[in-house]
């Protein structure tokens, strides 16, 4: 299951309390302090993990605490510091601090063992040997450990692909996607087959690959959560390119690219600007005879108002298929 929105709560480990104690040793009648310092306690730690995709490990599970501290003891023993506990996260993965109504970004993860402190473990209390001096040498106080941090959290995955498929529902994306990788996404002639990311792994050779992003579908009035569109174009954010797949067989293909272009930059400015490709789709259901005379009015459309060029593709025939993955590659690398 693909999980890309939950709310944690975090607490760290509180530090152990320093120690007062005092050496007894055999002729020694009045030894001086020595109690040990407490541990500190553990930290609750995010470390990114190019393995997992999803963050359905946090959405049934709430709470995660850490250990606290020993305490310190006898004979100047500081106390063991408690264990930090990590929590691992798929590359992507914005973290947000929503304690006592805030919403304040933290941090993000985007690189595979990178990590960062979400909660702090207290500080250990200093034991009474800390305190001797030359007016109290027999001090009987220590003081308590420092206590961990609570805090409550927001995670919001975003997909990181090279590739972001964008188009209406049942515009042929998963189908596209399942015959140019190895991903299998659930493939039906309905709208919203998909509500939710595939990712899939393009090889162009031997060496040479990219990450394509299987997006659900996007509706008109998709920035304002229409659709669950808001939830779907997040993921497009972090996409370096973007494919825009329209379905030939539309009562207005031109419209339909300039509907989706207007949605992402109603949900990010940033968006619409980023490099892309234009590709029909669904070529095989046109017939041979009309095909050409159909395709050049459209690339005259496309050409004379946006000066944007187009590319057809077949994912059922294959038509152009190894066209448009080194269309999509040398994008890359200009990229």
């Amino acid at each position: 299951m693909f999980i890309d929105y939950a709310k944690i709560k975090v607490q760290s480990g509180n530090g152990g309390s320093g120690c007062v104690s005092f050496r007894r040793e055999k002729f020694v009648a009045k030894g001086g302090p020595d109690g040990g310092d407490g541990g500190k306690g553990g930290n609750i730690i995010a470390i990114g993990n190019e393995n997992i995709n999803t963050l359905i490990a946090y959405r049934y599970n709430k709470l995660f605490k850490s250990v606290r501290g020993q305490n310190g003891q006898g004979s100047n023993k500081t106390g063991a510091s408690g264990e930090d506990r990590y929590l691992e996260f798929p590359l992507g993965t914005e973290i947000f601090d929503i304690t006592d109504g805030k919403h304040e970004k933290i941090g993000e993860i985007v690189k595979h063992n990178e990590e960062f402190i979400l909660a702090k473990g207290g500080n250990g209390g200093r034991g009474n040997t800390r305190f001797k001096s030359a007016t109290n040498k027999a001090p009987r106080y220590s003081k308590p450990g420092g206590n961990g941090e609570y805090f409550e959290l927001e995670l919001i995955l975003k997909l990181m692909a090279d590739v972001g498929l964008v188009g209406f529902p049942n515009a042929g994306k998963s189908t596209l996607l399942s015959k140019v990788s190895d991903a299998h996404p659930k493939i039906a002639n309905y709208k919203f087959t998909t509500l939710e990311p595939s990712l899939g792994v393009i090889r162009v050779s031997d060496y040479e690959s990219f990450v394509m992003a299987d997006i659900p579908g996007i509706i008109e009035g998709a920035h304002n959560g229409k659709g669950l569109g808001d939830q779907f174009l997040r993921h497009i954010q972090r996409t370096r390119t973007l494919l825009f797949l329209i379905d030939i067989n539309s009562v207005d293909p031109f419209n339909d690219y300039q509907v989706l272009k207007k949605e992402l930059h109603l949900y990010d400015p940033y968006l619409d600007k980023k490099p892309h490709l234009i590709v029909l789709s669904k070529m095989d259901t046109i017939p041979d005879e009309d095909k050409i005379e159909f395709l050049n009015l459209l690339k005259n459309e496309f050409e004379t108002k946006l000066r944007e060029q187009i590319i057809s593709i077949s994912s059922i025939s294959g038509e152009n298929l190894k066209v448009l993955k080194k269309h999509l590659f040398n994008i890359l690398k200009q990229c």
